[in-house]
């Protein structure tokens, strides 16, 4: 809250360089310490190259030289080379931190280590990912094991041994559907999906896609449009005072190299500006001269990130999109419910009433441990349940409120349609439609990752009934999604097209790019060789206009799978 109310400001002293005047005096060719950290990579990499000492400094730095000129190497490898190095590391994104810590792996040359990596290519753009895949191979040439757990087609086939986990997601997956090589034809060792599916299928959803079995379609045509909002002369970090025209009623994806100025365009400067045009309460936008165009035909702007969708531990998906609230309704009309007076409320683990009173509706008890790691324990009143016994009594077709949160989303679509539930249904449908069908309707919030709070957010969407024009924003919407798992998203953004609604991505995948109906590509590099509009137009239109890295890439995505 007071937060709204406190500004920063440099320090008159420093002037932001953090160190006491005296540190400027020491000067290495020419330049102060301050001076170097705020240099990126890209350009303080040449310096040290470059560098002409005396005999006796070269002889005093040798080893220090040597040591700073591979780690800015492998930060350069791993695609950073935009960044300077008085950034703060609060200021970077999760797979930026991942691929520093890479670069530390790099710099230390150990041998015999087994590396685990989390999807090291969030937030890359296939320029990039080349880049990693070779740094990568590097560890492995060093004599370490890599393990990477990833959706990325190009790391997936750069893998010297793959391994697919599914064949779908929550109870229907847990098994191992292939372990092997990836080669130019399907493996022998893959196994096909029983007669009753589709045929010719293998049970791998990747190597279905891998191998064209299965395919991310281009879109037939693209939208049209007729009405567009306009930034004029945006100039807030590293952009050059760019004027950008986004499309209303349309699929619109930002694309660029990591660190074009993407997220300072469209979070910063288009979504905080438009929030303001709203007379509604935003953090100051990035430079910019002007907003015009059609800003009246939006009545709401919505930016689904990928923070958690509650701040309570007992804050669920099925809360969120409001499902909870029928299947509450439903319960306290069953006869023992009403014989008992019990109305919804007592159905909420959020409130008192039929909520455990010793866990609070948690299911768990915390026992602080002072200097060691707390406890989890499973509450000893309830034993895990959540509800009091007497609530629990109480029963739809043989299931009570605690049986009906450790449904799956599909089981529950499942239950609840053999029984006729059609209001319950429509609610959770969409959580199925955004690829979510795995999750538990009582699963708390603080075990969903960044992408699985941004699509069940989506989905929140999509259930609403009323809606206004809005524009949705999304930043990475891909992030942890599977081939099979985007082609839905795709799928849940063109239901929200059809409601008269516009979206804005910003986005590395190629399958989303060469789905979108129109696209503005920024860079042509990251930091201040960024910040330019390469190329925009349809996907077609950027290819042909043959400029920038994405119409390099983007090429060969336009051309459908036979």
């Amino acid at each position: 809250m007071l937060a709204r109310y406190r500004g920063k400001t440099e320090c008159p002293v420093c002037h932001g360089a953090r160190l006491k005047p005296e540190a400027e005096y020491v000067k290495i060719g020419g330049r102060s310490i301050t001076e170097l950290v705020k240099m990126p990579v890209k350009e303080l990499l040449p310096f040290f190259l470059h560098l002409q000492l005396n005999e006796h400094d070269a002889a005093v730095g040798k080893r220090l030289l040597t040591e700073i000129k591979n780690r800015l190497t492998f930060l350069s490898e791993v695609g950073l080379d935009y960044l300077t190095l008085d950034r703060l590391s609060n200021s970077l994104s999760g797979g930026e931190s991942q691929r520093i810590n890479l670069a530390t792996s790099l710099g230390s040359s150990l041998v015999g280590s087994i590396y685990i990596l989390d999807e090291p290519s969030i937030g890359l753009h296939p320029r990039d990912t080349d880049r990693l895949i070779r740094v990568l191979k590097a560890l492995r040439d060093l004599g370490n094991t890599v393990i990477v757990v990833e959706h990325d087609e190009e790391i997936m086939r750069a893998a010297d041994w793959l391994i697919d986990i599914g064949p779908e997601a929550g109870r229907l997956g847990g098994q191992v559907v292939y372990e092997g090589p990836i080669g130019d034809n399907v493996p022998e060792t893959a196994v096909r999906r029983s007669e009753c599916e589709e045929k010719g299928l293998y049970r791998s959803h990747t190597l279905n896609y891998l191998y064209g079995l299965e395919h991310i379609s281009v879109p037939m045509s693209r939208r049209a449009w007729n009405r567009s909002i306009r930034i004029i002369g945006a100039r807030a970090n590293n952009l050059k005072g760019i004027d950008v025209e986004f499309p209303l009623d349309v699929l619109t994806v930002v694309t660029g190299v990591s660190g074009s100025g993407k997220s300072t365009l469209v979070r910063d400067i288009f979504y905080r500006a438009m929030k303001r045009a709203k007379d509604e309460v935003a953090d100051r936008p990035g430079e910019f001269i002007r907003l015009e165009g059609d800003i009246d035909a939006v009545d709401a702007v919505e930016f689904v990130d990928q923070n958690p969708i509650g701040r309570s531990s007992r804050s669920n998906p099925v809360t969120y999109v409001k499902a909870y609230d029928e299947i509450r309704k439903l319960m306290a009309e069953q006869p023992l419910a009403k014989q008992m007076d019990f109305t919804p409320a007592y159905f909420s683990f959020n409130a008192e009433g039929g909520r455990c009173e010793e866990c609070k509706g948690e299911g768990t008890v915390k026992v602080e441990m002072q200097f060691m790691a707390d406890l989890v324990l499973e509450c000893e009143s309830c034993h895990g349940k959540r509800f009091k016994r007497d609530v629990l009594e109480v029963r739809f077709e043989g299931k009570n409120i605690y049986d009906m949160l450790e449904m799956t989303v599909n089981q529950a679509i499942e239950f609840f349609t053999t029984h006729g539930k059609k209001r319950i249904v429509q609610r959770l449908k969409p959580l199925q439609d955004v690829g979510l069908g795995y999750i538990k309707l009582g699963q708390s919030s603080a075990t969903l990752s960044g992408g699985e709070n941004q699509r069940v957010k989506l989905a929140y969407y999509l259930s609403r009934e009323k809606t206004v024009p809005t524009l949705f924003i999304f930043d990475e919407p891909t992030t942890g999604l599977h081939f099979h798992d985007i082609n839905r998203l795709l799928r849940a953004f063109s239901d929200l097209i059809s409601r008269g609604h516009s979206i804005v991505i910003i986005e590395h995948n190629p399958d989303v790019i060469k789905s979108a109906d129109y696209l503005i590509d920024l860079g042509p590099e990251g930091g201040r060789e960024g910040g330019q509009i390469v190329a925009q137009g349809t996907p077609e239109e950027v290819v042909a206009q043959a400029k920038g890295y994405t119409a390099r890439f983007l090429k060969e995505y336009l051309n459908p799978v036979s």
